[in-house]
Formats: C-alpha cells, sequence, structure tokens
C-alpha cells in the first residue's frame, strides 16, 4: 500500500501521445494491494485502462470528438440501464468531460496531479470530521485554508470544503443572519424580524436559493442593478438598502460577484465594502469562479478590496481545475453550526479537538476535498497554479482579437475575464440589423449552430439570452491544453457551421 502510494503521488508516466499521467495507473497497478480479491483487482486494472486510454489520452487529444451526440431516445436503446435482482459483468464505458474544445461550462481540462489525488480520495473513503479518523487530511485542509486565506488577504480566520459554491454561498447567509440575530439559532424564525439580502441582477441564482432554503423569502431578495458591463453599482445598493428599511424589512447580507456566470464581471469590492461598513452588514464575496485571479500578480486588482469582506465563496475546481467538485467557505464560524454531537465530538480526547472539524458544517460525513487542490498544488507551485490563470488571460486576450478581425463576430462587451461572449452574424443578415425580423433571425442562430457542433461532435460551447439581448454564445478559455490553433479553429468551426444560416 505505502509502495503504491508513494509511486502514484511522485512519478509520472506518459501515454503514447505524450499526455503524463500518473505511473501507477499507467501500469495498471491497484491501489489496495490485496492479493485475495483478484477479480476485484482485475476489474479495477481493467477500468483504469479504460480511464488511460478513452477519458485521458483520447479526451484530451484535439484530432478526437468532444462528445458522441445521441438523442435521448436513441441513447436509451444503445444503453442497457436497468437494475437487476441478480449482479451482472458489463463492460464499463466512460465519456470524457476534459477535451481541449469543452468551452460549455465553468469547468474544463484535467490535471493529473489533482485527477491522482481524487483516485486516492476514493480508494482510502475516509470522512473529513475528526481528526482521529483523517489525521494527515485534516492537517492538510488546515495549511490548504490557511494559504487561501493569506491570498484573499486575511491574517486570521477559519474556512472549510463545502459540496459546491451554492452550499459556500448557503452558508455565508446562514452565519451572517446568526451575526446579526444569534438567537435564530435556538428559537428559529420566531426571533427574527423580516430580513433582507442584497446581490446583484447578474448575482449567481443560490443566493435566491438559499434565501428560500432558509425561510427568508425570494421577495426580500433585493437585486441592485449593474453598470453596462455587468457590474454591481455601488450607489443603487446604498439606495435599495434604505428602500429595504422604508419597507419594514431589516438588511443584513451584501453578496457581491467576483466574476460573474455569464459575463464574468466582477463588481468593485471596495466601494461595496464602504457601503456595508456605513449600514453595519456583513460582505459576503462569491468569488467561485474568479477567487483564483488572486493566483495571478497580473491581474489579482479584480479582486481589490475582497480583504474587507466577512466571508468568501472560492470553487478552485473551476479556473484552477482541480476537478469537480472543490468548494472552499473562508470565515465560517463554529458556534453558528455545532451542534456538539457526543459521539464524535468529544471535549476530553487525548489530543487538541479544535482539530474536529466536522462540527462546523453542516453535514455530518465530508469528503476528503482538499487532497486532489494539495496534491495539485505542491506538483506545480503557487506559480504555477499563477502561469495557468495567466495563460487563460492571454489566450482569452488572443481570441479577442482574432474575433475583431473576421467579419461577423460582434462582442457583447469586452471581457474583464475569461468568459467572452459574442454573437454571430452569418452572411445572410449581415447589414440587416434595421429590418423588422433582424432579432428573431438572430435569436436562432447560436441554437442552430450549438446543435449543428453537438451532432458534428467538434466543440461544446453554451449560449444564453440576457436581459433584452438575444441569444449569444458565451465562451469560456479554461483548459490547460489550449493553444492558439484551438482558438483559431473555434473561430473557424463558429464559420464553417453558420455561413448557411
Amino acid at each position: 500500500m505505502d509502495a503504491a502510494l508513494s509511486e502514484l503521488m511522485q512519478g509520472t508516466g506518459y501515454c503514447e501521445d505524450g499526455v503524463p499521467v500518473p505511473v501507477a495507473l499507467q501500469n495498471g497497478q491497484h491501489l489496495n494491494g490485496l492479493p485475495d480479491h483478484a477479480e476485484g483487482q482485475h476489474f479495477l486494472k481493467e477500468a483504469f485502462q479504460i480511464i488511460l486510454e478513452e477519458a485521458l489520452c483520447q479526451g484530451t487529444d484535439t484530432k478526437e470528438k468532444v462528445c458522441e451526440w445521441r438523442d435521448p431516445e436513441e441513447l436509451r436503446a444503445i444503453l442497457d440501464l436497468e437494475l437487476r435482482d441478480g449482479g451482472e459483468s458489463r463492460d464499463q464505458l466512460l465519456r470524457e468531460m476534459c477535451h481541449p474544445l469543452f468551452f460549455n461550462q465553468l469547468f474544463a481540462g484535467v490535471d493529473y496531479h489533482a485527477l491522482a489525488g481524487r483516485f486516492l480520495t476514493e480508494t482510502l473513503n475516509t470522512s473529513q470530521y475528526t481528526y482521529e479518523v483523517a489525521p494527515v487530511f485534516v492537517l492538510m485542509e488546515e495549511v490548504v485554508l490557511s494559504q487561501l486565506r493569506s491570498l484573499v488577504g486575511w491574517e486570521a480566520g477559519d474556512g472549510i470544503f463545502c459540496p459546491g459554491g451554492s452550499v459556500s454561498n448557503m452558508y455565508a447567509m446562514n452565519l451572517a443572519r446568526y451575526r446579526a440575530f444569534p438567537q435564530v439559532k435556538l428559537r428559529g424564525l420566531w426571533a427574527v424580524p423580516r430580513l433582507a439580502v442584497f446581490t446583484s441582477q447578474e448575482g449567481h441564482y443560490s443566493i435566491c436559493k438559499a434565501a428560500s432554503f432558509q425561510g427568508i423569502g425570494l421577495e426580500n431578495v433585493f437585486l441592485v442593478n449593474v453598470d453596462g458591463r455587468g457590474r454591481m453599482i455601488p450607489d443603487d445598493l446604498d439606495r435599495k438598502i434604505e428602500l429595504a428599511r422604508m419597507q419594514g424589512a431589516v438588511p443584513f447580507l451584501v453578496s457581491a460577484t467576483s466574476g460573474t456566470t455569464i459575463q464574468g464581471s466582477f463588481d468593485p469590492l471596495d466601494r461595496i465594502a464602504s457601503v456595508c461598513e456605513k449600514h453595519g452588514l456583513w460582505m459576503h464575496v462569491d468569488a467561485a469562479w474568479g477567487g483564483s485571479v488572486l493566483l495571478s500578480k497580473k491581474h489579482r486588482h479584480l479582486l481589490n478590496g475582497i480583504e474587507r469582506a466577512d466571508s468568501v465563496t472560492w470553487n478552485p475546481h473551476k479556473m484552477l481545475l482541480t476537478g469537480l467538485q472543490c468548494s472552499v467557505f473562508g470565515n465560517l464560524l463554529k458556534r453558528c453550526h455545532c451542534a456538539n454531537a457526543t459521539y464524535l465530538f468529544q471535549q476530553d480526547k487525548f489530543y487538541d479537538v479544535s482539530l474536529d472539524t466536522g462540527d462546523k458544517s453542516v453535514q455530518c460525513g465530508r469528503k476528503v476535498d482538499c487532497l486532489k487542490l494539495w496534491l495539485m498544488w505542491k506538483a506545480v507551485g503557487t506559480q504555477g497554479l499563477e502561469e495557468r490563470v495567466d495563460k487563460a488571460f492571454a489566450y482569452t486576450r488572443y481570441l479577442v482579437e482574432e474575433m475583431k478581425k473576421r467579419e461577423g463576430f460582434r462582442l457583447v462587451n469586452e471581457p474583464q475575464f475569461v468568459n467572452v461572449c459574442f454573437w454571430f452574424i452569418p452572411p445572410s443578415l449581415r447589414g440587416m440589423e434595421d429590418s423588422e425580423d433582424y432579432r428573431e433571425k438572430l435569436s436562432k442562430v447560436a441554437p442552430n449552430i450549438k446543435e449543428r457542433m453537438m451532432r458534428k461532435g467538434s466543440m461544446m460551447v453554451g449560449y444564453q439570452p440576457q436581459k433584452g439581448r438575444v441569444n449569444f454564445f458565451r465562451m469560456v478559455v479554461l483548459s490547460p491544453q489550449i493553444s492558439q490553433e484551438e482558438m483559431d479553429f473555434f473561430l473557424d468551426e463558429i464559420e464553417r457551421l453558420g455561413r448557411d444560416l
């Protein structure tokens, strides 16, 4: 066991196309080392071989399709998904989500060290709630959280890994309410007045979900206006806070956004912090998407003022390619969530019980999400992560400049981040902007191109309407395998798929 883990964590091998993979997996070695489980070991070897060949080697090859699209009815007919009384022996087929031309969501690519960490996590199958069951991982999480807090600009604080950014934002709302009305933990909603939450018109929908989940109510989420580039307007935030008070509500939380989902906009955190201080409100920063910019000396100015926040959400599984899912919530107070379960969190243990982190969490059992981030960070270093962020910005700039040279591409806005939002206007619609049905026809272009690329399997990129704008593409530049060649292919392929519309 020790030898296999050591080899896995220290060595890398290569597929035929030169893609690095962990040595232990390349050689087909299993991780449990139990000789009396020959059948299970054989299954694992075959599974790892499929992972290497189809998910890693083929899945990161730009010559391969991004997906092999099938309509739901056809796919149901192909797959055998039935759950039977008796066990079966079936081939396990993988579908890749790490292709360099996958631009569909705010995650892409694969980091092999992080992937090895995910294998180890599943193999060891432990929980993160007490030091006695996960001593290495408790200390590991402590170090990672400390490093992340330092990047934010906090000298002290607390934190925890959560199952996704939406849950992290829910923690923020719960903690802010607890600080304003600590009696809510004992007496419930009877102990609090009507509360008011504030986020921008382009803030993440999880803020509304959290307000609904916690009994605050959707009608008490005040949406603050944004400027032409999608950034919260602090003066309107100030007005909305006063409006909420006039309506009999008690403001308690402002959720600013660093990296909005669609346009990748960064709210002006310094000015928002001043408004929050003026009114005595908890300032949360949803930096799930944009938090990794803190690693870049060139671009961290986008988050100026984040050190003034009371809490921060950050998803390394997005821009840092840590792998789903890896979300961090910063500045958590144990007294807000603790239940003091005596069967887990005995206070007379023989070690420092502050290392039992489970009582800080809404969950009981908690996956070891810090391992994949720690292993990746340990391998490539802070400079390596910084280069990854800077590379994404550089290729974003390249893509935008190339778009401006080509007829038919029209930007929604100059990007702040690595989100490139644009329309493709086919030859049939060029010069027709003043016609009555121009917007209706343009709205159909992105869905048609998306269908064609999916059926062809050449790329994946998302589209959406927004605030009176008809459907436009949202291209997200992330994959570590990306190059100038892939950027040129992307533009050429959009033109090929849309020229006859």
